[in-house]
């Protein structure tokens, strides 16, 4: 293996899926002669030619509705949409077209999709461009969604949602795109549904997403200097959860701290919390909880954005508040 960046992983296993089928095709603003926003696919229009890297016109309802037709007559779109929020403005078409035409048309109909958008606040793109509302498809019956927290993840579960035949949500994390890691030349692919063990502990069971997952893991190298053991949950796909993983984790250590973007009301915390509260809530030494990003908009303002997000240090405070029941 060799150490390369999320950004290259994610480049990866697209170059390895338009291969492999020659019916994958990408589509979205910027990402051909550019090679997107943040570079996902720089270099694979130069490679595959401007018929399977379509540079898209400004309208998300527009493509997003062709990738559909396209998936429902035989093609394996990946669409990316610059920033999640910019989905408000093609809901219809993932929530009641996207997600639903498998169901509605007995079987007979697949729509193997990939929807790429991005979550996260700290690059002072302020409250249109930093969001991270990924819950919201959570909710929705019919949609996959992968949440990468490593290039190594990234890769193998891009691959895996681009040959999966169900409508996949792949959620990348702005402030991962950089960050590095050990990811194999050979194409491979990571089943959805399985979580990770990041790191075993018996203390505290911190259930992490995305960049969290990093934040979680410094926490608890920190924590381990007072002795506390700490172990670190990725759930790598978010619909399917692994719940298995989670109340196994939590039925040994038997504290939880749910760490994740969203903001806290109605966010993947809460729902993590519900299945722990209905499913092992008799193995609990303490509350359940949760470090979320606050019921605001993300602000502009560079300091108030700094307050905004958090990390391993609300963590540690987190972590500390739960070894002090006893």
């Amino acid at each position: 293996m060799r150490e390369i960046t999320y950004t290259q992983a994610l480049n990866e296993a697209l170059r390895i899926c338009m291969t492999e089928d020659e019916r994958v095709v990408l589509l979205g603003e910027d990402i051909g002669c550019y090679g997107g926003i943040f570079q996902v696919t720089k270099g694979l229009q130069t490679e595959f030619g401007p018929a399977r890297v379509v540079d898209t016109p400004i309208s998300e309802a527009g493509f997003v509705g062709a990738s559909v037709g396209a998936a429902l007559t035989g093609m394996r779109p990946v669409t990316e949409i610059m920033f999640i929020d910019f989905t408000t403005v093609c809901m219809d078409m993932v929530i009641n077209q996207m997600a639903k035409m498998h169901y509605m048309f007995g079987g007979k109909g697949k729509v193997p999709m990939v929807l790429r958008i991005n979550i996260g606040a700290g690059r002072g793109t302020a409250a249109q461009h930093s969001q991270s509302f990924h819950s919201v498809f959570m909710h929705i019956p019919g949609l996959f969604v992968a949440a990468p927290s490593t290039p190594y993840d990234a890769k193998g579960l891009l691959i895996e949602a681009v040959k999966n035949d169900n409508p996949v949500i792949f959620v990348e994390h702005k402030r991962l795109y950089n960050t590095k890691g050990m990811v194999p030349e050979e194409s491979y692919r990571i089943p959805f549904g399985r979580a990770e063990v990041k790191r075993a502990g018996k203390d505290v069971t911190v259930f992490a997403t995305h960049a969290l997952v990093l934040s979680a893991l410094e926490a608890a190298e920190e924590a381990a200097k007072d002795g506390i053991d700490i172990e670190v949950i990725d759930p790598r796909t978010l619909a399917p959860l692994d719940k298995d993983t989670l109340l196994t984790s939590v039925k040994k250590t038997g504290r939880l701290l749910v760490a994740d973007e969203d903001n806290k009301t109605c966010g993947v915390a809460a729902e993590v919390s519900a299945i722990v509260a209905e499913e092992a809530i008799d193995y609990l030494k303490a509350p359940i909880l949760r470090n979320c990003s606050p019921d605001t908009p993300v602000p502009f303002s560079p300091p108030l954005e700094k307050a905004y997000i958090f990390g391993k240090d609300r963590l540690l405070e987190s972590i500390r508040r739960l070894m002090a029941y006893a």
